[in-house]
Parts: C-alpha cells; sequence; structure tokens
C-alpha cells in the first residue's frame, strides 16, 4: 500500500510526471486505491506541498514551508517533531497533531519562532508515513464498546474493536497483551479502528518474548523470506589463493548468524607484509539491478538476534551457498592491504578472490595465544592441534592491537559494553565488529575475539571509502562527530566521579581519554560509562555522493566487510563488485591499462569509469529515500536489542522478588534514584513515595535526595542495601526498596 511519502519521494522539483506514471510507480491498479491516491493528490495540493500544472503533470513544491520530522511524544504528553541531529526540535502542542502518533514521519509548518531558550512551534499539516502498523495493546470495554488501549503511553488514542474482540479484555493475572491490525487510522473526530490479529499471555511465559518485543518495536517476524532472483557467480577471474591459510574469527555461535569474513598474512623477503581481507560475495550472488529486486529488503535491512538464532535479512540458500565453511573453497571479495615494517598502510588493492577456511579461530584459542609466556617452550592443550598457524595468528592480533592504538592516539574512545550474567542474552552482548553507529569503540576484549577483527574491519571499511570518493562514486557510510558537544566539566561536576588531582593539557582542557583514566575507583568508572553512554550521540547512515562536502576523511566509514549483516555492507560491496567487474580501466584508444582498484589509481585517470547504465543501477540503490529507510529499520532494531535485555533483565529479577541485595546508585532523580544490584547488572527503582520517614528535596547540582529533618542523603555512587518488591513486564520495570 502506497503513503503519502511515497507520493511525495516520486515526484521531482524539476520535471512533471503523469497521473499514470505514478500509478505505475506506486503500484496500483484498482480502482478503490486510485480513489484514495486522488483524495491524497487534492490534499497535497491544497496544501501547497506539490503542484499540478497545465499539462495534468505533478511536481514537488520548490521552496516548501514545510519541513520533513518524525514525532517524538514522551508518556506525559509533550509532543515534538524531531529533524535531523544539527537542528532544532519543534513542540507541538497535542491539539496540533492532527492524530500524528508517537514515530510517525509528519511535514510540520512552523507557527511560532523559538524565542531565547524556548524551542519553535508548529503545526503538523500532513502524515507522510506511519510508523505502527500494528499495536500492542489491552483490550478494555469503555462505555459497552471495544477498545484497544496501546500500552505505549506515548500513542495517545484508543483504537476502536469489533464487538467480537471483547473475549480479550485484559486480565492481570494473565497479562494477555493483543496485537491490532490497523484497519483506518483516525481522522479528524473519527476514531482509529482495528482488530485482534494475536494474543499473547505473557505471564510466566518467557518463550513469547520474541515476538512482544519484536511487536513492541515495530518489527515483522520474517518466518518465509521471499526470494530474489540469483545470478550465477563468476569463477573464472579470480585470484586463487585456496592454498594460503586463512582464519576465521568468531564468537557468534546462533544459527544465521552474519558470515565473518577470512584473513590471510603473508610475510615478504622484506620483512614487510600483505594482511589480505576477505568477504564473503553476496553480493554478486543477488541481482540488484532492478527495483522490484531491492523492494524486497524494504521490510528487513538488517540481521539481529533473536536469542537462540538470528533473524537474517537473507534467505538461506544465499547464506548456504556463500557461507566459508572450513576446508571448502568458496568465492570472495578481497582487499590486500600492504603493511610496513611498522604495521603501516602504504598500499591497498580489491580483487575477487577464491578462498578455503583453514582454522575456526574461537575465544579459547584467543585467550591461550594472550595468556602464554613469550620465552616457553611447552605449547599448551588449547594450542598445540593449532601450532602451525600460532605465527599467522600472533601477526594479526598484533596489528589489530596497532591498528587500535593509532586510533586512540588520533582522539577515539574507548568504552566497554555493560555486563551480562543471563545466558540467554549472551549473543546480544557479543561484540558486532562492523557496528559504526556508535561515537566510540569497544575495547579489546580476550573474552571476545570479534573485538580483535573490529580495528581490521574499520581499516578496511575506511579504506573503501577513500578509494571510491576518489573517484566520486556514492557511497553509503557514517561519519564520526566531534565529541565537543559533551561538557566534560558538567560530567565532573555533576558526578564527583573523577579524582581531584586533576592536570589540564597546554590548552587547559581535558580529553575523554584522560577522564576516563581519572576515575580510579571501578563502580565509579560504570557511573561514568553509563552518563557517556547517555549523552554521546548515535551516528545515522549518510548518502555521501561527489557533491557531498567532506571535511575529515578519516572519520568516514563505508562498510562493505560483512554483507549478510545488513543491506548497508550489502550496497557498498556491490559497488566494489561493479568497479571491479564494469570499471573502465582506460580511455579510448589508449593502450595504458590503469589498475583502478589499486591505492592512488585515481590521479591517473582522466575518464568516467562507468558507463550512463551502470550509474542509473548505482542511483537506484543509492538514493535519500533508501538510506531513510535504513535508518528507520536500524532504530527499531535498536530499540528491539534494548527492549530484550530489558525483558530478560525483568524475567530474572521477578523470581527474586523480597531478596536483599547491596546495590549501587547509577542516578537520581527529583522522583526518586535508580540501583544497579550487581549480582544482576539490573537496575530497579526506589521511588521518592517509600522514603517514608522523612520529606526528602533533590539537589540536581549534587546528584542527591537528602532528608530535611534527619539530613539523610543518597547519592550518586552511594552502595544501600536494597529488597526487589515489584515487577512489571510490559514496562521492563523493576520497583525496590532501602531494607
Amino acid at each position: 500500500m502506497f503513503s503519502t511519502s511515497s507520493i511525495i519521494d516520486n515526484l521531482n522539483q524539476e520535471e512533471g510526471m503523469e497521473y499514470k506514471k505514478l500509478c505505475r510507480l506506486l503500484k496500483i491498479s484498482k480502482k478503490t486505491d486510485k480513489d484514495k491516491l486522488d483524495i491524497a493528490l487534492i490534499a497535497l495540493e491544497e496544501l501547497e506541498i506539490i503542484n499540478k500544472n497545465n499539462e495534468n503533470e505533478y511536481t514537488k513544491v520548490k521552496n516548501s514551508k514545510h519541513l520533513v520530522a518524525k514525532i517524538r511524544c514522551s508518556s506525559k504528553g509533550y509532543c515534538f517533531a524531531v529533524r535531523d541531529n544539527t537542528r532544532e526540535d519543534i513542540y507541538i502542542k497535542e491539539n496540533l497533531l492532527n492524530n500524528a502518533w508517537n514515530g510517525d514521519k509528519v511535514l510540520v509548518r512552523i507557527i511560532k519562532e523559538g524565542v531565547r531558550r524556548r524551542s519553535p512551534e508548529g503545526i503538523v499539516d500532513c502524515i507522510l508515513e506511519r510508523r505502527n502498523k500494528i499495536l500492542l495493546a489491552k483490550v478494555e470495554i469503555i462505555k459497552e464498546k471495544v477498545y484497544g488501549i496501546p500500552i505505549d503511553d506515548r500513542i495517545l488514542a484508543k483504537i476502536n474493536l469489533p464487538k467480537n474482540d471483547e473475549k480479550y479484555q485484559y486480565n492481570y493475572d494473565n497479562k494477555n497483551i493483543v496485537e491490532i491490525e490497523i484497519d483506518l487510522f483516525p481522522i479528524g473526530q473519527q476514531e482509529g479502528v482495528g482488530h485482534v490479529i494475536k494474543e499473547l499471555k505473557l505471564n510466566n511465559n518467557e518463550k513469547l518474548d520474541p515476538d512482544f518485543v519484536l511487536s513492541k518495536s515495530n518489527i515483522k517476524n520474517i518466518y518465509k523470506r521471499q526470494e530474489i532472483k540469483c545470478t550465477t557467480i563468476d569463477k573464472q577471474k579470480r585470484i586463487d589463493l585456496t592454498r594460503n591459510k586463512a582464519y576465521m574469527f568468531k564468537s557468534w555461535n546462533s544459527e544465521e548468524s552474519p558470515i565473518l569474513p577470512l584473513f590471510q598474512i603473508e610475510k615478504n623477503k622484506d620483512n614487510t607484509y600483505k594482511l589480505w581481507i576477505h568477504a564473503n560475495s553476496i553480493s554478486e550472488r543477488l541481482d540488484l539491478r532492478t527495483k522490484k529486486n531491492i523492494e524486497v529488503f524494504f521490510d528487513r535491512f538488517e540481521s539481529f538476534p533473536l536469542l537462540d538464532e538470528w533473524q537474517s535479512y537473507l534467505n538461506g540458500k544465499i547464506i548456504n551457498d556463500s557461507n566459508f565453511k572450513k576446508g571448502e573453497p568458496n568465492e570472495a571479495i578481497s582487499i590486500c592491504i600492504d603493511l610496513s615494517i611498522e604495521n603501516e598502510v602504504i598500499n591497498w588493492s580489491f580483487h575477487l578472490t577464491k578462498v578455503k577456511c583453514s582454522l575456526i579461530v574461537e575465544n579459547k584459542h584467543l585467550d591461550a595465544l594472550l595468556s602464554r609466556k613469550s620465552n616457553s617452550r611447552i605449547t599448551s592443550r588449547i594450542l598445540k592441534p593449532i601450532k602451525e598457524y600460532i605465527e599467522d595468528l600472533d601477526k594479526i592480533l598484533e596489528i589489530s592491537k596497532e591498528f587500535r592504538s593509532k586510533e586512540l592516539t588520533d582522539g577515539r574512545i574507548e568504552i566497554p559494553k555493560p555486563n551480562n550474567n543471563i545466558e540467554s542474552l549472551n549473543e546480544l552482548f557479543v561484540h558486532n565488529p562492523v557496528d559504526y553507529s556508535k561515537e566510540y569503540f569497544e575495547p579489546l576484549n580476550n573474552k571476545d575475539i570479534q573485538t580483535y577483527i573490529s580495528p581490521l574491519l574499520y581499516k578496511a571499511n575506511s579504506i573503501w571509502f577513500k578509494h571510491s570518493n576518489a573517484y566520486g562514486l556514492n557511497n553509503a557510510s557514517y561519519i564520526s562527530q566531534e565529541l565537543d558537544y559533551i561538557n566534560v566539566s558538567e560530567i565532573i561536576k555533576n558526578s564527583e566521579l573523577v579524582d581531584t588531582d586533576i592536570e589540564l593539557n597546554d590548552n587547559g582542557t581535558l580529553s575523554f581519554k584522560q577522564l576516563i583514566e581519572l576515575c580510579s575507583d571501578e563502580n565509579k568508572k560504570r557511573i561514568l560509562h553509563k552518563q557517556l553512554f547517555n549523552v554521546i550521540k548515535e551516528n545515522d547512515v549518510k548518502l555521501i555522493t561527489k557533491e557531498s562536502t567532506i571535511n575529515e576523511y578519516d572519520k568516514v566509514i563505508s562498510p562493505w566487510t560483512l554483507p549478510s549483516y545488513d543491506f548497508i555492507n550489502l550496497m557498498n560491496q556491490n559497488n566494489i563488485y561493479n568497479m571491479i567487474i564494469y570499471g573502465k580501466r582506460a580511455n579510448k584508444n589508449s593502450e595504458n591499462i590503469i589498475d583502478i582498484m589499486e591505492k592512488d589509481s585515481w590521479q591517473k585517470v582522466k575518464w568516467d569509469i562507468h558507463s550512463s547504465a551502470i550509474l542509473k543501477n548505482m542511483n537506484m540503490i543509492f538514493n535519500q529515500f533508501i538510506i531513510d529507510k535504513i535508518n528507520d529499520y536500524k532504530n527499531k532494531v535498536k530499540h528491539y536489542r534494548s527492549n530484550m535485555i530489558s525483558i530478560k533483565q525483568v524475567r530474572k529479577a521477578e523470581k527474586l522478588i523480597g531478596q536483599t541485595y547491596s546495590g549501587l546508585i547509577m542516578t537520581v532523580h527529583s522522583y526518586g534514584f535508580f540501583v544497579e544490584i550487581p549480582e544482576l547488572y539490573v537496575e530497579g527503582l526506589v521511588h521518592v513515595s517509600t522514603l517514608n520517614n522523612d520529606w526528602y528535596e533533590y539537589r540536581s547540582r549534587q546528584n542527591l535526595l537528602i532528608g530535611r529533618k534527619s539530613k539523610k542523603s543518597y547519592k550518586l555512587g552511594d552502595i544501600i542495601d536494597i529488597k526487589i518488591i515489584k515487577v512489571d513486564i510490559l514496562k521492563y520495570q523493576i520497583d525496590l526498596e532501602l531494607v
């Protein structure tokens, strides 16, 4: 079904589009759908969002006063239209939302400019795209009518249900939440209409947790994935490296987890090295030359773990055909990085290769390699079977450490992942070596070997951006932001976490790395890390074109090395494949052939390396419409991961109601303070209303609550005794009280 957003996205500001062509692009053929399109077009004209010329062609209005944004509501009823990270949010009064819900993509018009520290105010004129096609709700009877009341209290609406859905009326003992499919969104004074499609009885039923969390995150659980046409892979024009030793470093254990790359190391006669990184060649196997095939991915842009297995965005046949199985040859798209004696990059080149996995290196191997004594002649029981590979593995780990050290020297920071001791969540806590949404690195961890391939893939992915950008090719990339928007002094002052003996540098400033190092106490360090988690912005995927202005090329990453993980890696890898196969290596009438896949080759190329047909196909993939959809899906997956961790933590706490623990105060608010239970690595709330022996005043500058009479205080970093008294599965909430 088309949306208002899809109508506008298909119109151009310069060239008009006929009605029939618009119907074809939107795949509209039924009369009922055409009637809906006619209504939408008239409304968009009235709002001066689109124009209709004398030839009955439609175009977007130039310099429209409307701004594209997403609605963000709070549980207290405050709503804002959120633009990108660099622009101010717009305050929307509830009566000016025009039935927009939390998460909806909208067109907003500013009706009152912001003054001083107040946000501008606006009105929602058009809902471009609804985020919630399915709602989780409680069924309630109100004035003899059946309604679904969304459990997300940021959605300010109730859904009218058919009479026969009253059988799903909410029962506290069963915690029977329902999934409601929206048949008609609210319009004007008319209520929204829907029907129940599934009931989830959550009480003491952990098997339903993934379904519940997926629905709450508005993600489809894909049981049957639509097939996409596969192409025949070229097995001839490849470098055969199957005789060379190749290694996979792997921590993921679940079925259908992303296929990790292989690594090879070659020592040259002058003691320099070649580091090969081989990514499974998925882009060669998929036909991405048609819009129809690309649209297959629109409801699944990323793979993610469902606890005991992964939900892959690719079908099983593609994964099986592409997988690097130990001892079996397979095709790859590879980068060869030439390194100096000091492990500095001196050259690179991209190739189609054929490789064979010699060894899957696991966490037990890593621990044995790093813990052995350098002068020991005895090989441990774990290392003895892989003795012939140890020299190669040592060198690869050495290069990884060198790459990371340089990144940290250049100003990047490391923050460890939160602790976990819930076994069912293990896969969610394994390091993802190509997650670039965060403005920090996860430290190299002897218990997670995938942290050690992260610096290597970071280098390979940053090299591809430099290479392709020099040729003017489009890319889907992450751009690292400066961290100067974070007030380090405020963190120090508010948290009182850092030791008082602080020495500033010559500029009178303190780096993040120094800040973390100055925090000596482990408990304080955990609180500091959490504060940084909360203030560091996340990166969206950006479309980089030859017109884009890039200030610092070293801070741009175009991931391609893990195409089975997400569509971003796939589309960038497809870019590499097209350049290898179709890129022009010489000008007309020239015998001077240039290896365009080698470092600095662009300086010798004075021609367009791609034909207009190839560029047209690439522009069909690399466009802002797809990038926006990818970012929206990634945001849903981020919420899914967070919610899955939360519900499992609450489930564990539910079994421990009444037990007493010694906990650490992590944050303090006017309504109470959150305490971490170290044994569970779970936070619960001690509400201020339970502190009934006094009236407590909140002092934000000191991060504490203090009793007016007793002067008893509860401060950030304090260790106190608490008891679990109640949990709420639906809100992922744990209530505590003092002992």
